[in-house]
């Protein structure tokens, strides 16, 4: 990986001299992916570790993703196993589960970073302020710091210069962790997030791209873009099928499509049902 021109990284390169070594939250997305990859350009790979959390709520293609990438740019890069399936207070599922996820993650990764001498950054960009994320809180109160931010990043700023930089996740889907699909108060369990995974990857492959499945007991609630609510009814056999395949009883098509965050505590949507398995 070659320096890059601070002009193409513009306010954001003062900022990670400013952090100095660091710990890299990698999870592969548009904002993580800049993060590392200017990171790694204005620092050196010496001075930045790239770590990407393993558990259950992340699914395995995420993992996989990853892993390319750091080999195609060059990351220092380190795979680290978090625990928060074994924190009941984010099994329980409340509007608090994003914090218990981000601790479990911001835990994980102090030894990496005392060892590093290092401060652990995550990809945040301006956008995220304003959502219901607590999982901000935690990682400020463990010391962490979000670059993006500091440097005034949003998110169009972010994916516009990953394409002027010819970074290829500058149009990557908005992603979260598959914990995001199941309403609140219905608790956490490896079968329920399992099951949330196959019905989207059979989604994909079918040739959707920004998609939720949101788990709502034996019905799975699909939200996909509004141009590809058309698509689907085309497609609406095979949808059944592909959804189906995953464990789910019903499968409905969500006519308002695709929004980020539908099951947030803000949410009208948000509600409470059992799983596909126990």
């Amino acid at each position: 990986m070659s320096i890059v021109a601070d002009s193409q990284l513009g306010p954001l390169t003062a900022v990670l001299e400013d952090v100095g070594p660091m710990v890299v939250a990698f999870s592969g997305g548009a904002d993580s992916a800049l993060l590392a990859w200017a990171a790694t350009s204005v620092l050196g790979p010496e001075l930045v570790l790239c770590t990407t959390a393993v558990s259950p709520s992340l699914p395995a293609q995420g993992v996989a993703d990853c892993r390319s990438l750091a080999t195609e740019w060059g990351l220092r890069y380190r795979e680290v196993a978090t625990t928060e399936m074994d924190e009941p207070a984010y099994v329980r599922n409340d509007e608090r589960r994003c914090y218990h996820c981000k601790a479990s993650l911001l835990d994980a990764l102090a030894p990496l970073a005392e060892s590093e001498s290092a401060t652990v950054v995550l990809g945040v960009n301006v956008d995220d302020l304003s959502d219901h994320r607590p999982g901000q809180q935690a990682a400020i109160e463990r010391g962490a710091r979000f670059p993006l931010v500091e440097a005034g990043f949003t998110k169009r700023q972010v994916r516009a210069l990953s394409r002027r930089l010819g970074l290829r996740t500058w149009d990557k889907p908005a992603a979260a962790c598959l914990a995001s699909r199941l309403p609140m108060g219905t608790p956490v369990t490896v079968q329920r997030l399992a099951a949330v995974e196959q019905a989207e990857a059979a989604l994909r492959s079918l040739g959707f791209s920004q998609l939720r499945v949101r788990h709502h007991g034996e019905v799975a609630r699909v939200e996909l873009e509004a141009p590809e609510l058309e698509v689907a009814l085309a497609k609406r056999a095979a949808v059944v099928e592909a959804v189906r395949s995953a464990g789910y009883r019903f499968v409905a098509l969500d006519l308002e499509g695709f929004r980020s965050g539908s099951l947030n505590p803000s949410s009208a949507t948000s509600g409470s049902t059992g799983g596909v398995t126990p």
